[in-house]
C-alpha cells in the first residue's frame, strides 16, 4: 500500500521540481551556439523588392546589427526607437522580417520610419530557424567577416544599448581599424 502511494508521489515531486527550475530560467540569457561562428547561409527575397535576392553575403563587409522583427510583435515596436537612434548614429542594421506578410511589414515600416539597411523577407521563418531564433525580437552583432559576436533575445532598451550593444560595436570597430 505504501509503495502505491510513494512511487507516484515521488514521480510527481520530481516533475514539479523540474518545472520549478525550468520556469525560473531567464530565456533571454540562453546561450547561442552560433556566437563565435559564421552567420548561417540563407537566400531570401528582399522585403522591398521581391525580384532581388538577399543572402548572408549582403550582411557581411562591415560591423553591423542584424535584427529579427515582425509587424505583429509588440516588443518589436517598443525597441524601434532604439534601432532608429542606432541608425542615426551610423550603425548598419540588417534585418529578417520573420513570419510576417509583406503587406503588414511594409505598412509597419511606412507608418514610422525604417531603421534597416537591408531586409530579408522570411515569411515561413526558415532562415530564422537556421539563425537560432527563439522569438521576436532578437538582435545579433556581426563583425566585418560575418562572424556572430553577440546575440540578444528580446527588445532593446536604452540600458542594453548603452551597456552591451555599443561596447561590442565599438570593440569590433576598433579591431577592424
Amino acid at each position: 500500500m505504501l509503495k502505491r502511494i510513494f512511487i507516484p508521489l515521488t514521480g510527481a515531486l520530481m516533475v514539479l521540481g523540474l518545472l520549478y527550475v525550468g520556469l525560473g530560467l531567464d530565456s533571454r540569457s540562453l546561450p547561442s551556439p552560433l556566437v563565435g561562428k559564421p552567420a548561417p547561409a540563407f537566400e531570401l527575397e528582399s522585403l522591398e523588392d521581391p525580384e532581388r535576392m538577399i543572402t548572408e553575403a549582403d550582411f557581411i563587409g562591415e560591423v553591423a546589427l542584424v535584427n529579427v522583427w515582425a509587424s505583429w510583435c509588440s516588443s518589436c515596436r517598443s525597441e524601434k526607437p532604439y534601432l532608429m537612434a542606432l541608425a542615426r548614429q551610423g550603425v548598419t542594421i540588417h534585418a529578417f522580417n520573420y513570419r510576417d506578410t509583406r503587406e503588414d511589414a511594409t505598412h509597419y515600416l511606412a507608418a514610422d520610419m525604417n531603421p534597416y539597411d537591408t531586409i530579408a523577407f522570411d515569411p515561413q521563418g526558415d532562415a530564422g530557424m537556421e539563425w537560432g531564433v527563439y522569438a521576436t525580437p532578437e538582435t545579433y552583432v556581426l563583425d566585418a567577416e560575418g562572424i556572430i559576436r553577440y546575440k540578444h533575445i528580446g527588445p532593446l532598451d536604452a540600458q542594453l544599448v548603452r551597456e552591451e550593444i555599443l561596447p561590442v560595436l565599438e570593440k569590433l570597430e576598433a579591431e577592424q581599424s
